[in-house]
């Protein structure tokens, strides 16, 4: 395999590695690696029987992630090295054996950390921590005649109806990160029976007024990659993700539900559900690359 564009084309062969080798950060599903195309564009290449990702952005060409395979960090700098600017979304637990090269920079990426929690306390919401969590789901379910039911390709159109909804609700066109966000969103339920992913929705009054879709990302751990609820509802957002963690993702132990990009409130939405742990990652700056400088978003028409 030369490098390339991921495409649709690639999917049989990404997962093929990706069974062999499970990931533990997120942004190794193709789901997540095809679905921001349109915002970031990923390039493919195999190396020493692994898989390579790469992702173009304003600082250059990046290596995205970990290597898929047994290829050490060390000796794709060599092969490439010349060609990135550096490394992005790196595993901080694979750090133990890589030799860095002389005046490469090592910058922790808090920003980007996946959380992971346990996947019976979502869907029990038991004891004294979720306490408020509990309260909202029962407001919102006194409240309003709610009805889960695991998403199938005959709702997809409803969830699509939905997401656009959610974006004239924020005006998402002139917020270029919730642009390429919904790019993503279309992109994936277009795709969804196609990727094998999993998914939920709450009607109320028989209008799919939340939705949130994820899959495997190893044995273990279930990835959520999109959560989204009509703001109106007071405690359905608590509601969808509670009622996923329960009647989709019995056969995991983990729920990884990504990053919070730095985004205060949505870190502490993150840290209110109390994560087992942070699966933490690092930037490496490579010498005479300009990977320092904040990413600038594409236009969003």
């Amino acid at each position: 395999m030369k490098l390339h564009p991921l495409s649709l084309d690639d999917r049989p062969i990404v997962m093929e590695y990706l069974t062999r080798f499970p990931p533990e950060i997120s942004e190794l599903t193709f789901t997540n690696l095809y679905a921001w195309h349109r915002t970031r564009q990923v390039w493919l290449d195999t190396f020493r029987e692994s898989l390579i990702f790469f992702a173009d952005t304003k600082m250059g060409r990046l290596l995205l992630g970990n290597p898929v395979g047994p290829v050490s960090l060390s000796d794709v700098f060599s092969e490439y090295g010349s060609q990135i600017a550096g490394v992005d979304r790196f595993p901080q637990e694979r750090l133990v054996d890589v030799v860095l090269p002389t005046d490469a920079m090592l910058i922790e990426d808090r920003d980007n950390s996946d959380y992971v929690y346990c996947r019976e306390d979502l869907a029990t919401l038991a004891g004294r921590n979720f306490t408020k969590k509990r309260n909202h789901i029962n407001q919102c379910l006194a409240a309003y005649d709610c009805r889960y039911e695991i998403i199938t390709a005959d709702i997809i159109p409803e969830c699509l109806v939905m997401q656009d909804r959610w974006c004239a609700a924020r005006d998402c066109k002139t917020e270029p990160g919730l642009c390429g966000e919904y790019q993503a969103i279309v992109e994936t339920l277009h795709h969804y029976s196609e990727f094998g992913l999993t998914g939920g929705a709450i009607r109320i009054d028989e209008t799919i007024e939340a939705f949130t879709v994820g899959e495997a990302l190893n044995p273990l751990t279930a990835v959520c990659h999109f959560e989204k609820a009509m703001s109106q509802f007071q405690g359905l957002s608590q509601l969808i993700n509670q009622r996923f963690a329960r009647e989709n993702l019995g056969d995991f132990t983990y729920v990884n539900r990504e990053q919070d990009l730095g985004i205060p409130g949505l870190r502490r939405a993150k840290e209110s559900y109390y994560p087992d742990h942070l699966v933490e990652k690092v930037r490496i700056i490579l010498p005479g690359s300009s990977m320092e400088r904040p990413d600038v978003h594409p236009f969003c028409d």
